[in-house]
């Protein structure tokens, strides 16, 4: 049975705390955060480090905020820990390559928290999208400020899912970018951005992202050569228009999904990586630092 640690236990972190609970063949030997604010019937400990040396987890789950994620994955690398890091994988692109080069030095394995990967629909897209010839990807992810995100703005935060998604259901690398950004609410960072790109293949994307709206969006729309596909990342519904006519009439299929929380997939598919090398759909390393590359301005 894999000894798995939780490594922060903020809103991200109570998630994955409920979503392990529900995982078979696991136990969850620690828990760690700098307050206890709760009970818990898993040993609870304040210090990383000691938890590292008392409970010797085969793996570990870090959830802390972004700015920590360098210290504690290499706490966590150097005691021979496999780790699952919530992206993006670090601050900077510089602490992220420290992380990947000490992974690789201790043979160890990893995965970074890109959840997105594993909702329903987008797993559902990708597989409409297998024979199809792209021409454009456009994607929306809005919603109201989060007040529990101070150390990083949109581009960190929010726009990392749907960069690594573009590269993820098209196959495609991205050749050229160009990002606009704001700053109207936040006191640090941006929070309002249009990002557009130029993929392999001559591929067009966008991504529209802000804290400004006051419900929550996430859409894919996709236009191929022979449909249409509009994707609802919340509601988990996919709809393909096609069969277009001079007359403005066309057909619309509504796709069936399987819905499922994405984070309760990505989690089994991490321990499924945990024992079988078999990494699936899970996000790398690489693939973040590549994310974060785009990302950056």
């Amino acid at each position: 049975m894999l000894k798995i640690a939780l490594i922060g236990l903020g809103s991200m972190g109570q998630n994955h705390y409920r979503v392990l609970q529900g995982i078979e063949n696991i136990e969850i030997c620690a828990l760690c955060d700098v307050v206890k604010n709760k009970e818990y019937k898993e040993p609870f400990y304040t210090d990383v480090d000691t938890m590292l040396e008392e409970t010797k987890p085969d793996a570990a789950i870090i959830v802390v905020p972004t700015f920590l994620h360098k210290e504690v994955a290499l706490k966590c690398i150097a005691h021979d820990v496999h780790i699952f890091i919530e992206k993006p994988v670090a601050s900077s692109i510089e602490d992220a390559n420290i992380i990947q080069d000490a992974l690789e030095a201790k043979g160890l394995k990893s995965c970074v928290g890109h959840v997105e990967r594993f909702n329903p629909v987008v797993q559902a897209l990708k597989d409409e999208l297998k024979d199809q010839e792209i021409y454009s990807v456009s994607i929306t992810r809005v919603g109201p400020f989060p007040p529990r995100i101070a150390d990083v703005g949109v581009l960190t935060d929010l726009s990392v899912h749907d960069i690594d998604l573009i590269r993820f259901i098209t196959h495609r690398n991205i050749l050229e970018k160009s990002i606009f950004k704001s700053r109207k609410i936040h006191n640090h960072h941006e929070d309002n951005a249009v990002l557009s790109f130029k993929l392999e293949d001559e591929i067009v994307a966008d991504i529209t992202t802000n804290w400004l709206t006051p419900f929550k969006k996430r859409t894919i729309e996709v236009a191929c050569k022979d449909g249409y596909f509009e994707a609802d990342l919340i509601t988990q519904n996919l709809r393909e228009y096609s069969g277009f006519h001079v007359n403005n009439s066309y057909v619309v299929r509504g796709c069936h999904i399987k819905k499922d929380e994405p984070l309760v997939k990505e989690i089994e598919s991490f321990i499924s990586y945990l024992v079988d090398d078999d990494i699936g759909s899970l996000a790398t390393v690489q693939d973040s630092i590549i994310t974060l590359e785009i990302a950056t301005v």
